[in-house]
């Protein structure tokens, strides 16, 4: 048994490196083919969504509120890049509140998850979804890290379409330090409220829209980040992937672990909070009105990759 996770064999291990081939692979074709994003996010999507309708797929997590909901508003997200990328609405202000406003929903909403997981779960226990969950002073410091990534988003107003023939959406001011601090966040979120699935909600997810960004297309995490979450999560509405003994990695369920992550997410998260502050300093700038990073060398990568100079 390892310190965070549990059921590492030849099967599985191929089974996790495949989930994140496939995202990022999706995730590439769509990203350069308007006509595929179109297939991608909005045909299929309908009609898997009739096929689950009529009870001709459906996983358990089809019958659940929440996997709907979830696989609902990451394609909501992906539609609306799609309007700022492909439409005159990139020249208004939706293309500047819409894509910072989804983002801090979704982060408020993980801040609650895991203050309600901290209130509601005294002892180890199985959930009606079949989430293993313990509550504890790793939800709260989780929670803080996430209010603090809410106030780390800075330079928003500078969110812009690339002159590439892809039109990603890029925002520039989202650097790589502030990715690795929203990463181990959500790790710690998913490890802390869908321990049961962390590795494949949380982890192969991660990597997945983290390769993307590094290695494929810089400056469009936040692209990159919704369409893999919308890909896996309408995977996750037709597939029991839980029950395939290739996606049988689990949280090892120890305290020590939830500790460690949540801990390490907070510190981190302090870490760019802190950072952000005094560059705030040193420019005089206003991240809420201004880009903050522009002299940095990961700022000027971001923008000469997307012919934005």
């Amino acid at each position: 048994m390892g310190f965070f996770f549990t059921g590492y064999n030849l099967t599985t291990i191929l089974g996790f490196l495949l989930l994140v081939a496939v995202l990022v692979l999706l995730n590439e074709l769509s990203r350069r083919s308007k006509i595929l994003s179109i297939i991608l996010y909005i045909f299929v999507p309908v009609v898997l969504f009739t096929l689950i309708g009529f009870d001709v797929v459906g996983s358990p997590s089809s019958k659940t509120w929440f996997g709907t909901v979830k696989a609902v508003s990451a394609l909501l997200g992906v539609l609306g890049f799609m309007l700022i990328r492909y439409t005159r609405v990139e020249h208004t202000k939706f293309a500047i509140y819409f894509p910072v406003a989804i983002l801090g929903i979704n982060i408020l909403e993980a801040v609650y998850r895991d203050i309600e997981v901290f209130m509601n779960y005294k002892e180890l226990t199985v959930d009606e979804a079949g989430l293993t969950l313990l509550g504890g002073y790793w939800n709260l410091f989780n929670a803080a890290a996430g209010v603090l990534l809410i106030l780390t988003m800075t330079g928003f107003v500078g969110i812009r379409v690339a002159k590439t023939p892809s039109k990603d959406m890029i925002w520039p001011d989202q650097v790589w330090f502030w990715i690795v601090a929203y990463d181990i966040w959500n790790a710690a979120y998913c490890y802390n409220c869908i321990s049961t699935r962390a590795m494949y909600s949380g982890i192969a997810l991660l990597v997945s829209c983290t390769v993307a960004e590094a290695f494929l297309k810089r400056g469009a995490w936040l692209q990159h980040r919704a369409q893999t979450l919308a890909i896996f999560a309408l995977f996750s509405l037709i597939v029991d992937y839980a029950s395939l003994p290739a996606f049988s990695i689990t949280a090892s369920y120890k305290p020590a672990a939830w500790g460690v992550l949540s801990v390490a997410a907070f510190l981190v998260n302090l870490g760019v909070f802190v950072f952000m502050i005094l560059q705030m300093k040193k420019t005089k700038r206003n991240p809420l009105t201004n880009e903050l990073y522009t002299d940095l060398a990961c700022y000027k990568k971001n923008m000469d990759a997307n012919n934005l100079n």
